[in-house]
């Protein structure tokens, strides 16, 4: 399977950090880790950590004379070996503010799944709302180690628990611990969507090295034997990733099965891989079909000056070299030159697909249920 192999990659690409430019001649930001950015693959109506985060601050209102005691209690009685009842958790969960509250909740759950790990309570998943804290107060190691532990098999057991402790680790740039968190996911028979295929594909572009490639490659081949689509983000991760280890067939070979290349990515990604394959004057023609007459009304293609950079080395001293110069003051002087790099594009943080839903305090009645909230606060 793809992803037998993943725990000997984490320990591999400890030891084998790539140590070329992409493209072999640019020198810039899609090689570096770009410290200080956070990258978030996966949009906010997926996380959810701003509904988890609104609903933290509508139990805490209701409980504002209370919670600071409600955890010291929850924790002797942890020390006293007492039962913990499910409702019980769920308070805790969303009472929790700081780091040192944490280790009381992780414990909790230890101590739940223990005695309820062979026991259905209800539809309540309790892990997602675990790795949203951990997300919330910046304890991946924690969530890493969590959801790792063969001892927690079964709590963590559904697709998003997984998603939020992958995107958690790539945006600290832990993507070692997060292969292994897929790994773990991929042992437990966890199912994986499309956002994991994104975030699997993304980890490994990262990685950059030749066994992330095998297993990149390895993971797109499987899913489309099995008859699933591969999001575009995906494959365009797959496409970086085949043209920064210099596999220039088989990029051209993911890039042609993008179904709508009609993104900004897409653009880049095509120009970089005619530049790189030797096809110069193909990728004259796509710059030149993007300039636009001055308007207000259309949105211009924008080139990254990266890929720019690349397209001008491999025309110097050609009969085509004047032409691209020209091209590129035309295109800068029509502002569709960006400073973004092919590593910016791919990581970018997408738009969320709905607008987010107004404080909890706001509302009156459960969406789900039409009962009164104060009844159902902690059960959706």
């Amino acid at each position: 399977m793809a992803l037998d192999r993943l725990g000997r990659c984490c320990r591999s690409v400890l030891h084998e950090p790539s140590k070329r430019a992409f493209l072999g001649v640019v020198y810039s930001g899609w090689i570096k880790d770009c410290i200080g950015a956070k990258r978030h693959l996966l949009s906010e109506d997926v996380i959810k950590l701003q509904d988890f985060q609104q609903r933290k601050l509508a139990v805490a209102y209701r409980l504002t004379a209370s919670k600071g005691n409600f955890i010291d209690v929850f924790s002797q009685k942890l020390k006293s070996n007492k039962l913990i009842m499910t409702n019980e958790l769920k308070l805790l969960l969303h009472l929790c503010q700081s780091a040192d509250h944490m280790v009381v909740a992780r414990e909790a759950i230890y101590r739940y799944h223990t005695v309820n790990r062979n026991m259905v309570i209800g539809e309540f998943k309790f892990g997602p709302l675990f790795m949203r804290l951990c997300y919330e107060l910046g304890l991946e190691e924690m969530a890493a180690a969590t959801i790792t532990d063969k001892t927690m098999q079964g709590f963590f057991n559904d697709t998003t628990s997984f998603n939020i402790a992958i995107n958690m680790l790539f945006t600290k740039h832990s993507y070692e611990n997060a292969l292994e968190v897929l790994r773990t996911m991929r042992n437990q028979g966890v199912p994986y969507n499309n956002d994991t295929l994104i975030l699997a594909t993304g980890t490994l572009y990262k990685l950059n090295t030749a066994e992330s490639y095998r297993i990149c490659t390895a993971i797109v081949e499987e899913r489309q034997t099995k008859g699933y689509l591969i999001p575009r983000r995906a494959f365009c991760f797959a496409v970086g990733l085949a043209l920064r280890q210099r596999d220039i067939k088989k990029a051209e070979s993911l890039y042609s099965q993008i179904l709508n290349t009609d993104s900004k990515i897409c653009s880049n990604l095509k120009v970089a891989l005619l530049t790189m394959s030797g096809a110069v004057t193909d990728a004259i023609s796509i710059l030149s079909a993007a300039k636009l007459p001055k308007t207000p009304y259309l949105k211009k293609p924008e080139f990254s000056q990266e890929v720019v950079h690349l397209l001008r080395l491999r025309s110097e001293g050609r009969p085509y070299m004047m032409e691209v110069e020209q091209l590129v003051t035309q295109l800068e002087q029509a502002g569709q030159l960006t400073q973004e790099t092919l590593d910016d594009m791919l990581c970018h943080t997408p738009i969320a697909d709905r607008r987010h839903q107004p404080l909890m305090s706001e509302r009156r009645t459960s969406r789900r249920t039409l009962r009164p909230l104060k009844f159902t606060l902690l059960s959706e």
